[in-house]
């Protein structure tokens, strides 16, 4: 599985913005969940299938965070830059 992952410890409000080359899956984790998606199992996420780029996600309470860009199993190459956003 090839994906982008950035990781961040962010506070609630906090998140990432995303731009994309192309469409792309985006997804937003928490630990526990990004443990379960890098192992092929069962996950819960915010975000998804990105068509229009810039895209953010905010994160609802405090941790670390995990985000994740994809192609969902398509072949090609991933192009994204991120950028942490903070709350004011």
């Amino acid at each position: 599985m090839s994906f982008l992952h950035t990781e961040e410890y962010l506070n609630p409000g906090d998140g990432f913005k995303v731009s994309l080359e192309s469409q792309a899956n985006v997804r937003l984790l928490d630990d526990s969940n990004f443990s379960s998606y890098r192992a092929g199992r069962s996950y819960s996420f915010s975000g998804g299938l990105a068509k229009k780029s810039p895209i953010i996600l905010r994160v609802p309470h405090s941790g670390r965070w995990h985000l994740v860009v994809d192609l969902g199993g398509y072949r090609g190459t991933v192009r994204a830059s991120v950028a942490v956003l903070k709350a004011a």
